[in-house]
């Protein structure tokens, strides 16, 4: 694969609505893209539209009966199958290439199930792009997921197939929905050892954030050996983000972005797809930490110390009426941390929580806990 990387876009992207004050607010990704052109990232990318997908795609994942509903339910949304998950307050219902790096920002909707609507998720992009690459004749593709939230929906779409691998790092399922994604969930009988899940006590900041990250998941995918590389990364770890609790700075996401982009390169021979995902501090978070991400799979990395545009300054506030940042960082920029090689405190809770997942899915990959 060779070219520039793909960036997923289309305007029509922002065109639903969930009412006023719901999170999931489209303003995040157009204000996003809006940052990208002004910061000369589009330079290096290619800006494509994917075309919708197809019922035979769909039911790579998702059940037929839950695609019918879907679609009754945007005829009708005023009599949506709430069975279904749809309808609901968190899922309303309404009308409605050949590269080595992709990036979708607008996708990473990973708690849909196979038969059901989930936590403002319809259908399940990041467990499509998995299944569809399957169908195509790969052999083992790993899922990293990084949102606040356990990726849920993706790990029960593969819950029972070996061929996949889904890490998930996320605050502790006590504190936060789907309440899922405990370290002994590894994977189904005959595919044991294909779920990893890390849970991080709430409060969790940059430091502990990246060794957590680092303690895990580099070693899972050198033995696993994917051959393509899906990475989520929900902006909603970080500390102004309004929905969960953890204390990451843009700064720590940024790391983890580049992080996955050299774990791509390392063990998949670069075949990456980066994807957005949650994420509800729309002017200050949400589109420095994507347009980072969009940068690097671009090979353009943005300097944290970089000053954001005050053309989009201006349109920030035009759309939310917020003030925005100056500069593309948190201030926290280099975010130092421990590695796990130079040893662990076993009354930390983060180490505690590393301790958890290692010794419930590293002996099941054959490595040392």
């Amino acid at each position: 694969m060779s070219g520039l990387a793909h960036l997923m876009w289309d305007d029509g992207v922002t065109a639903y609505d969930f009412g006023d004050g719901h999170p999931m607010d489209p303003v995040r990704l157009d204000l996003t893209r809006k940052l990208v052109a002004g910061l000369g990232v589009d330079a290096a990318l290619k800006v494509v539209a994917a075309p919708p997908a197809g019922e035979a795609t769909l039911r790579l994942v998702h059940r037929e009966d839950y695609i019918a509903a879907v679609k009754a339910a945007s005829a009708d949304p005023e009599h949506a199958d709430q069975r279904y998950g749809l309808g609901t307050v968190d899922d309303w219902a309404f009308a409605g290439g050949d590269t080595a790096h992709a990036v979708n920002f607008t996708g990473g909707l990973h708690h849909a199930m196979p038969a059901a609507a989930s936590g403002v998720c319809v259908y399940n992009d990041a467990a499509l792009a998995v299944a569809r690459l399957l169908e195509l004749g790969a052999e083992r593709v790993a899922y990293v997921d990084t949102d606040v939230h356990h990726g849920d929906g993706v790990e029960a779409a593969f819950w029972s197939d070996p061929r996949v691998l889904t890490i998930s790092v996320h605050e502790h399922p006590r504190a936060l929905f789907p309440n899922s994604g405990w370290p002994q969930e590894t994977g189904a009988e005959d595919a044991e050892g294909t779920a990893a899940n890390l849970p991080l006590p709430a409060g969790t900041g940059d430091a502990g954030w990246l060794r957590a990250f680092h303690a895990v998941v580099p070693e899972l995918l050198a033995g696993f050996d994917p051959q393509f590389l899906v990475t989520q990364h929900g902006t909603d770890t970080h500390f102004e983000d309004p929905l969960a609790h953890l204390a990451v700075s843009l700064d720590a996401q940024r790391a983890v972005q580049s992080a996955c982009h050299d774990l791509a390169h390392t063990y998949a021979g670069g075949r990456w797809l980066a994807l957005g995902g949650g994420g509800y501090a729309v002017a200050d978070v949400v589109p420095r930490s994507w347009t980072h991400l969009t940068a690097i799979a671009a090979h353009r990395p943005v300097e944290p110390l970089a000053a954001v545009p005050e053309a989009w300054r201006q349109q920030v506030y035009a759309a939310t009426r917020q003030q925005a940042p100056y500069r593309m960082t948190d201030g926290r920029w280099p975010v130092r941390w421990q590695p796990w090689e130079e040893g662990y405190d076993p009354a930390d809770r983060i180490d505690q929580a590393i301790i958890a997942t290692r010794k419930s899915v590293f002996p099941l990959r054959g490595l040392l806990p």
